[in-house]
Parts: structure tokens; sequence; C-alpha cells
């Protein structure tokens, strides 16, 4: 229930806070006064969009705060899902905005999103506007009031549930098929490309391996040559017409050198020297021989060296890569877009094997529903044909039609309301009822909804409209009855509706005579000023004893 609100530069609202008890809680005042102003502040804490226009004139900021409690353990799953502190059932509801527009919510001084806002405050307050009998012709709200009846919220909500898994699923399934078509506009073409790069069983590092040996293979006799004619040199040399080779010769000048280094200690280092480069020699004599024992002179190898390259050159220009790696890098690219596609037709078949298994499950979920609503339907009809009826529409006739529609997130069904004062030829709600008749209908369906919704808090805000005279006397008996087990507000201006209840709230206006501003407040009515309230609502202005009587005689009954 709503137990504390408070209102800080709201439009004409200087400065409020007001107590709230339970029951049935009347507020009534002047046209033009504020009532509306006061539930544009309420709405404000129900999530309404907020605007700069709601800040009074010279304020920096406005601020609407509210303190319900509630025992609905719903919520509390909410708060700690936000971060926000249960604090036993009590909720302090904040809503700032500044001067600018921009506004912010909290809840138990922590802040939340606008959106979780409005799904803590739907479950605390239902306002039941002046022009709200327009959702009379809204399917939707006439199939929530029958599933709320038939005790389908729960089935509803799963019913959502898959409907949201199966929209995910097939878009998800769209998305695939648009990759697999553009895959398989191409697959020809990459697997060409793919196969191609695969045959050539590429090594990354190898063209400058085979550019060294086309280099050696195509100058293979110059090579030879002069390698042959090194190994002549240093395995053989011409002293006095006797031929020795390099190594001996540095052998023995060595052996001179060393018998020397008695005589000349520098000759002994000269021998080692000599003996260093003669080892050195030998494995310079012993390379070029091996690199001239390797040497090809083969014109076949040579033929698939310059071969070899030139494929993959033309692999190089073809694809526009600057070495070997850029090309193994793209083929394997290729082979993950070919395996993608295989990988995609299996995730397809995967999705479409998760899309036929929940919508079996969604199709017998909402044949459940269809079932439960075709029963629950006739219950519901008389139970408001009886409360329309006692509305002093004695002939009434209400009834609840279950229409087959596409499948949706509540299911298969559609609910037409049908209705007719005479009991004959009953049609669509929307187009029969006069104003009367609808202000009453609705009454009767947001006294039973609320009954079925466990909503802690209504506010109904003049739903009395286009009634009077005894029709509004068991209007407000109705509305009456609601406050004994749930909080209503009824703003109205009709004395046989102000006139139950217990708690009555008078919102009047106030013109500043230095500054000619106006500002609206709200206060609670002792028993006397109660019924002189009731009694201006009777006579108007200008007080008669008779009214006064009468508002009396009203206020007794209640």
């Amino acid at each position: 229930m709503l137990s504390r609100l408070q209102v800080r530069n709201y439009v004409l609202i200087d400065s409020l806070e007001i107590d709230f008890p339970e029951g049935l809680i009347i507020i009534t005042g002047q046209t033009g006064a504020g009532k509306s102003i006061l539930l544009g502040a309420l709405s404000l804490l129900m999530g309404a969009k907020a605007d700069s226009s709601m800040v009074s004139e010279g304020a920096d900021n406005c601020v609407v705060e509210a303190e319900f409690r509630t025992e609905d353990l719903s919520l509390k799953e909410i708060l700690e899902e936000n971060d926000v502190e249960w604090e036993d059932g009590a909720l302090i509801i904040r809503r700032v905005v500044n001067r600018s527009g921009r506004s912010r919510a909290f809840v138990n001084d922590s802040p939340v999103p606008l959106s979780v806002l409005q799904d803590i405050s739907s479950r605390l307050v239902d306002i039941h506007s002046q022009h709200q009998t327009m959702l009379l012709s809204d399917r939707a709200f006439q199939l929530d009031i029958l599933d709320h009846y038939a005790g389908n919220m729960a089935l509803r909500s799963e019913c959502s549930r898959l409907w949201r898994e199966l929209g995910a699923l097939k878009s998800e399934l769209s998305g695939l098929d648009s990759q697999i078509a553009r895959l398989s506009g191409e697959r020809d073409y990459n697997e060409a490309q793919y196969r191609q790069l695969e045959a050539a069983s590429l090594r990354d590092g190898e063209l400058p391996e085979l550019e060294e040996e086309q280099k050696q293979l195509a100058n293979a006799e110059e090579i030879k040559t002069g390698l042959s004619y090194a190994e002549e040199i240093l395995t053989s040399a011409s002293s006095n017409g006797e031929v020795m080779s390099v190594d001996a010769s540095l052998k023995e000048v060595g052996k001179i050198l060393g018998k020397l280094g008695k005589f000349i200690p520098s000759a002994s280092a000269l021998s080692e020297r000599i003996d260093s480069c003669r080892r050195e020699i030998d494995d310079v004599l012993s390379e070029i021989s091996d690199i001239n024992s390797r040497t090809d002179m083969s014109e076949t190898r040579l033929m698939e060296v310059e071969s070899r390259m030139s494929m993959i050159y033309g692999l190089l220009q073809k694809h526009s890569c600057q070495d070997v790696a850029e090309l193994i890098a793209l083929r394997d690219r290729l082979s993950d877009t070919l395996f993608d596609s295989t990988r995609l037709e299996e995730k397809r078949r995967e999705v479409m094997e998760s899309i036929a298994s929940v919508e079996k499950e969604y199709s017998s979920l909402a044949g459940r529903l269809h079932e439960s609503r075709k029963v629950a339907a006739q219950g519901f009809a008389e139970s408001i044909t009886e409360a329309v009826r006692g509305l002093e529409l004695p002939y009434a006739v209400f009834e609840a039609d279950i229409l087959d529609v596409a499948a949706s997130s509540s299911g298969r069904d559609s609910v037409m309301f049908r209705f007719s004062s005479t009991g004959r030829n009953a049609v669509d709600v929307a187009k029969c009822a006069s104003g009367g008749e609808k202000s009453r209908i609705m009454l009767s369906l947001k006294s039973m909804m609320a009954r079925y919704t466990n909503m802690p808090t209504m506010i109904f805000d003049e739903i009395d409209t286009g009634v009077s005279g005894s029709v509004a006397d068991r209007m407000g008996s109705m509305i009456c009855e609601m406050g004994s087990y749930m909080q209503v507000f009824a703003i109205t201006h009709l004395p046989q509706v102000a006139a139950k209840g217990n708690a009555h709230y008078l919102v009047s206006k106030e013109i500043e005579a230095s500054t000619f501003t106006a500002k609206s407040n709200i206060s609670r009515l002792s028993d006397d000023q109660r019924i002189m309230e009731v009694a201006r609502m009777l006579s108007g202005s200008v007080l008669t004893d008779a009214a006064i009587a009468n508002a009396k005689s009203l206020l007794e009954e209640r």
C-alpha cells in the first residue's frame, strides 16, 4: 500500500507531504484545483515520461517520493537482481527531474534504470485514468483480464519465454541462411582457389632456396671449373721442378721456422701461425671438395627448379601476395571458409531441430492456454454480467468470445468482449456501449482484476464519469467493497461516491495575492469538514441546509 507521498516543486505543488491509510481513500476538489497534477506526480513514480514543464517556476528540480509497504516477494527478487536492499517490504521510490527535463530514479536510495522502476511500480499501483475506458477495445487488455481470472499468468509467462526463444532461434536461422547463401555463391571459386594452392604443396622459405639452387644449376659449369682449379692450386705447387702441395709446403716451412726458433725467438711464433694457416687451408679444401662433389650440372633438375619457381611466381602475382608465407595463409583461410560452410550447414540443422522442439513445446502450451480460457470464459462473463446488472443495468449481458488468431507471445487466442444492455444481440463492447455503460463495465472488470492480481493499491480517476444518482451510489459501494481487501484511491466529483470510505482528502488551489501565482495543496478532512465538502458537491458554491442534511445522511449510510 501507499503509506506516504512527498512532492516538491512539481508544477503547482510547492511542497507537500501526506500520509495515507489503508482501505478506501476519497479525493475531491473543484475542477482545476490540481487533482490531475497530483495524479501526474504519482505517474512519475510509475515511470511516466518526464520533461522540464514539470519543474515549478524558479526551482532547479522537482522531487516526487513515495513510501510503499508490500509483501510481494517477487519484488524482493527484482531488487536483489539490481543490487537494491530489501528492507522487510518497505520501498521508498523517488524520482528527481531537473530543469533540463532529465530525470533520475531511486529505490531505497539506490539508483535504478527507468525500466526497473516501471517493473517495480507496476506491481504496486494500478492507475485507472479518465480515458482508460478506451482499453475496452484493446484485445491485449481483455486477454490479460481473462487470464488473470483463469489463473493463467504462470502459463502466459512460460508461453512468452518460449515465444522469445523461438524468435531468437528463427533470427539465428535467418542469419545462418544468409551466410550459407553467400558462401554457396562463392564456394566453387573458393574451392578452386584452395585446390590450386593445396596442390602446390607450398613450404615457407622454399622460394629463396629455389632461387639459390637455380643460380647454381644455371652456372654449374663455371662453378665446377673454378672449384676444380682451386683444388688444384691447394693440392699442388711447383718448387725446383718438384710438385708439392700447399699443405706440404706449409709444413716444411713450419719445420724450418721451428728450427730457427732456437736462434730467433720470433721464428717460433711464425711457425705456430704457419701451422694454424695450414689447418684452416685444410678445412677450406675439404669444403671446396664437398661443394664440388655436390654441384649438379643436370639440365633436367634445372628445368624442374625453374618450372617450380615459375609456378610460385604466378601464384604470388595472381593472389597479390608478397611471399610464400602469405600464399600459405591464404590457403588456410580458404580452407577455413570451406570448412565454415560445412560447419554452418551442421549448425543450421541443429537450429532447425531446436526450432521444431520449441515449436512443439509452444504449441502444447498454447493448446493448454486455449482450453483454460474456454473453460474460464463462461464463468468470467457471468461474473461481469452480475456485477454490471448490479449497477442498474438489469437486462445487461456480457460475453467473452475466444477467437483464433496468429501465434504470439500470449498464445494463439484473442478475446472479444461483447455487451448488450438489453440482453439481446450482444456486439463488440467498444462499438455499442455508451460512456456511462463503459464506466460501469470497466469498474466491474477492475474490481475483478483487483481480486485476481493481488494489486495492493488501485487509483480510480473519475471512473464514475457519465453516471449519477443511484448508479453512482452503487458504483461507490463497489469501490468501497474493493477497499475492504486493498487500498483504493477514488478521485471523484460525485457526492454518492465521495460519501463512501473513511478517509477523505481535499485538493485545493490558492492564489498568492502578491505574486498572482497559484499553488495546489491536499489535506485530510475532519468529519465536519467532510460534511461540508459533500454538501458542496451536492449543491455547488452556495451551501443550503438541505444539502448539508443530505450530506450527513449520505455519510451516515457508509
